[in-house]
């Protein structure tokens, strides 16, 4: 046999593993899907429940989140975390300054905009601190929602079931997600969106409740239930004891979602999925905001292969869950693998149908007629299926040709992934770790830097407690330079305001950030 019938058969067999053992991961995470079965519910009375919403730059959709959970959610205590937002949140939430159950919590430069799960650090210190030494953290709740979120009002009653928080294996739960516009029509925005736009939406809301919402009822089996950034609920106990080990409950990954998941398991703790209630967020209408959102997420999945090993070692981690997991985390580095093998399969097909006699008419009369059959079932199929799913389990006023349809344009949208997982491991590659911000619908359009507001003064009461109301913007005022580059600027109050400096909220605390917070003894 020649060196290139070995090639060419080397790269079949590469090409054609890659396809079988992906259908055979689509069929049994569907197998599982349709047979997941459903939770009667409890009471939430039992629990005390605390809602951290990340905001920044949120000003466009926060306080009617906020609204919104506070006439939902009347047992929630909601924590609204500001990391340095220069848009207009702040006076947003200065809306709920009378409002008990609303805190907010301030971040500024140089500590802030360090990621969410640095936020979510801080509103967790905030709480400790506010919980009396006595209370029983096994019973208190953490949510995370982001802000432009709104949660099923059945959402805490749900999650209060037996199968959930009321047994006390369950350490965390993350609620199924689906896009804020396929919701009901009381929550869904008004926002005039094209049709390119529109089907966006609809691909997305398939996504999470097709494809995602059957890996998670797979993962229940396991034993490996992934925690999502938005809607996922946690003890604060398993917080505590994970920040113990670690300093933190949430660490520096991009994916601070699923990396708090993985610390959980490690930790004992039990993780489920609660497909019984729901938390809408903002779907994307453009594809470049997503393709940004994805590549932050595959690159989170890559810094997230450290834990490999420890979960390889862990005895807590039954064997099931320790496959799914190591499946997870080698999904992106396969479809790097997988792409470039693709490819190969292309051009080698292009030489052959250039080299054959008759061009392509006489290769496909010599065997080519046989590609196209593979492309639909192992290429197209496992993505098209999900249309059909999605009408059957979640919208079925949908007719089957249009959730076909649907289907086959999930697989063309699955291409967006494969070139974030490429952009991903350029910043890999480059050492590139910053958080970007997914922009809103809603959101203005970016002014020029030199137009921006170079800071706020916080004037009123302690944000722990109580919402900071933000002070009047002030004009930048030149500032003396010395040495090479732009020094800081200097902000100061306005004059009829001075005397009330001493009331400015504390962006840190004090201690190390490494450190539990202190406990207070009585609550705020």
């Amino acid at each position: 046999m020649s060196t290139e019938t070995q090639s060419l058969a080397l790269l079949n067999t590469a090409a054609f593993l890659l396809c079988v053992s992906f259908c055979a991961y689509v069929l049994s995470i569907l197998v599982f899907h349709l047979k997941s079965g459903r939770s009667r519910g409890g009471s939430p009375d039992g629990f005390d429940w605390h809602i951290i919403v990340p905001c920044r730059n949120e000003a466009s959709v926060v306080g009617d989140t906020v609204r919104r959970l506070l006439c939902d959610f009347p047992q929630a205590t909601v924590w609204c975390v500001d990391d340095a937002s220069d848009d207009g949140t702040l006076a947003e939430l200065a809306a709920f300054a009378d409002q008990p159950r609303v805190h907010v919590v301030r971040r500024q430069l140089p500590d802030a905009r360090q990621g969410k799960g640095a936020a979510l650090n801080a509103a967790w210190r905030r709480i400790e601190q506010s919980l009396p030494a006595d209370a029983d953290r096994t019973r208190v709740i953490v949510g995370v929602l982001d802000a432009d979120s709104r949660l099923d009002p059945q959402g805490p009653v749900a999650l209060s079931g037996r199968q959930y928080f009321g047994s006390t294996e369950v350490g965390a739960v993350q609620v199924e997600v689906r896009m804020l516009q396929c919701a009901p029509r009381r929550y869904a925005p008004t926002t005039e969106v094209s049709r390119w736009g529109r089907l966006l939406i609809r691909l997305q809301d398939m996504e999470f409740r097709a494809p995602i919402a059957a890996m998670q009822s797979l993962r229940r089996r396991t034993g490996s239930v992934a925690m999502g950034g938005n809607g996922q609920f946690t003890r604060l106990s398993l917080l505590n004891e994970i920040a113990d080990q670690h300093g933190t409950p949430w660490h520096g990954a991009l994916l601070e979602d699923f990396e708090l998941g993985l610390h959980i398991l490690l930790a004992g703790g039990r993780t489920e999925y609660c497909s019984e209630s729901w938390v809408a967020q903002e779907a994307l209408t453009r594809i470049r905001p997503l393709v940004r959102q994805r590549t932050r997420w595959a690159q989170g999945s890559m810094q997230c292969g450290r834990y490999l090993g420890k979960v390889l070692r862990s005895p807590r981690i039954r064997n099931s869950a320790t496959l799914e997991i190591a499946h997870f985390l080698a999904a992106p580095w396969t479809q790097l693998l997988g792409t470039p093998i693709y490819v190969a399969c292309l051009v080698v097909m292009s030489y052959y149908i250039d080299n054959t006699m008759g061009g392509l008419r006489g290769w496909w009369s010599s065997g080519g007629w046989g590609v196209p059959p593979l492309v639909l079932v192992f290429g197209i199929g496992p993505f098209a299926l999900w249309g059909i799913v999605y009408r059957i389990r979640c919208e079925p006023q949908l007719s089957i040709p249009k959730a076909l349809l649907l289907g086959v344009c999930h697989w063309l949208y699955s291409y967006a992934q494969s070139l974030a997982v490429w952009l991903a491991f350029a910043r890999m590659v480059t050492a590139r770790t910053d958080w970007q911000k997914t922009a809103r619908a809603a959101d203005p359009a970016p002014q020029p830097t030199a137009a921006r507001a170079v800071g706020r003064v916080a004037v009123g009461v302690p944000a722990v407690g109580r919402a900071a109301v933000p002070a009047q913007p002030r004009r930048a005022q030149p500032t003396r330079r010395s040495g090479r580059g732009d020094g800081p600027r200097s902000i100061r109050p306005p004059r009829h305001l001075s005397h009330l400096t001493h009331l400015t909220t504390p962006t840190t605390p004090t201690t190390p950030t490494t450190d539990r917070p202190a406990i207070a003894h009585t609550r705020k």
